[in-house]
């Protein structure tokens, strides 16, 4: 009997790592199984091109069909697995069908935080399944309240705002996507919404969603109300973790994985949004939640499957697009750290340097990707900074 992999998941860390396992040789069987019905797709365009509408979900798509028929990876799609049975090595699909493993990877991803609510008119957005009910809710009711600051809640802010609806931002900490860049940029990014008819609300807490009449109103700790025909909660992700836990897996805000991306389960792996790892340039447990690094951890723990581990040191980073503006970070900043700046960040043209010590620990760039890009080798090796011309200083609040 030849050898098998399976993989449970369909996001970027799963695909990602059934084609990393072609390329490097791999002859044996893989099976991708995802409880999506659709194919693997580029989940950053669920609250942006495929929200607004202006993008197809083929080009979405990630691979065509014919992709994973040519390279003999073994698709199942909308049925996901049930259980996993680490001594026997067998995965319950569900089908009902058992099928034996050599080796086993866990992509399971993470599923959006919610607010305990009995609404009807409450959505959150994770998935592509999520995008029409929500679509739907903003255009036919024009109005909208977001639970959340961070990068969903204000993506969706600039879609919903260019689908013509009122739009009103509910932001429990103190500065919008305060987890992500340094004060001077979110106090920019505030500017930016605003700008566009975004209504935000820093300090506003949300406790309660209820339905009204012609709508759902939204209650904050301190008893202030805010109401709109639909309400999008926007407050995080949650780590899908239960298959791993009934398997015996040992978890914590995560699947606990090391460097080589191996579980506590013998020949069991792990990658993605689901898995807290060790990361070497932090010295600690991490959970990583930007598409890029998920798709880099599929590609690792496909290698070390293979019996090639090698330790990942990469800054992580991402990007967001809102009102036709395009921003990118790298790193670990935080709201204090000191920032340097080249460019204009009121002209929206600048690459942000965040310095911890002197030493950069972050980056945000607007209109300057390839210099945002080229930071992230000298966030990694902590080197004291120093621009190729004189830095502009940014006073922090």
């Amino acid at each position: 009997m030849s050898a098998r992999i399976v993989i449970v998941g369909t996001g970027v860390a799963g695909a990602t790592a059934a084609q990393t396992l072609r390329r490097e040789g791999y002859a044996g069987e893989i099976v991708l199984v995802g409880a999506e019905p659709d194919l693997p797709y580029r989940r950053p365009a669920v609250s942006k091109e495929l929200l607004s509408g202006t993008g197809s979900f083929d080009r979405a798509v990630l691979k065509p069909v014919k992709f994973w028929t040519d390279n003999r990876i073994d698709l199942r799609p909308a049925f996901g697995v049930e259980s996993v049975d680490t001594e026997r090595a067998t995965v319950r699909l569900g089908t009902g069908e058992v099928l034996g493993y050599d080796s086993l990877l866990l992509a399971t991803g993470a599923r959006a935080r919610s607010i305990d609510t009995a609404s009807t008119r409450v959505h959150t957005l994770r998935n592509r399944a999520d995008i029409s009910a929500l679509r739907t809710a903003v255009i036919e009711g024009g109005s909208l309240l977001i639970v959340g600051g961070g990068l969903i809640g204000c993506e969706v802010a600039a879609t919903a705002r260019g689908l013509g609806a009122q739009v009103t931002l509910l932001n429990a900490g103190p500065a919008l996507l305060d987890r992500v860049v340094p004060a001077a940029v979110s106090e920019l990014v505030h500017r930016i919404h605003v700008k566009h008819g975004v209504v935000v609300e820093n300090d506003a807490a949300t406790t309660q969603l209820v339905d009204t009449s012609d709508g759902v109103t939204a209650t904050t700790a301190d008893g202030r109300t805010w109401s709109a025909a639909a309400a999008l909660v926007a407050i995080g992700s949650v780590p899908e973790t239960a298959l791993a836990e009934a398997a015996g897996i040992a978890v914590n805000d995560g699947i606990i994985v090391d460097q080589h991306y191996r579980t506590s389960a013998p020949g069991v792996f792990a990658a993605g949004d689901a898995t807290t790892g060790f990361h070497p340039l932090r010295g600690e447990f991490e959970r990583g939640q930007h598409w890029n690094s998920a798709m880099t951890a599929g590609a690792a723990a496909a290698m070390s499957i293979l019996g090639h581990p090698a330790v990942v040191a990469e800054v992580p980073w991402g990007w967001t697009d809102q009102h036709g503006v395009s921003m990118q970070f790298a790193g670990w900043m935080h709201p204090h750290d000191e920032l340097v700046v080249d460019g204009d960040l009121d002209a929206e043209d600048f690459l942000a340097v965040a310095l911890r010590d002197g030493r950069p620990v972050g980056a945000v760039a607007m209109g300057r990707p390839r210099e945002l890009r080229a930071t992230r080798p000298l966030i990694a090796a902590g080197e004291r900074w120093q621009f190729g011309t004189p830095p502009t200083p940014v006073a922090v609040s």
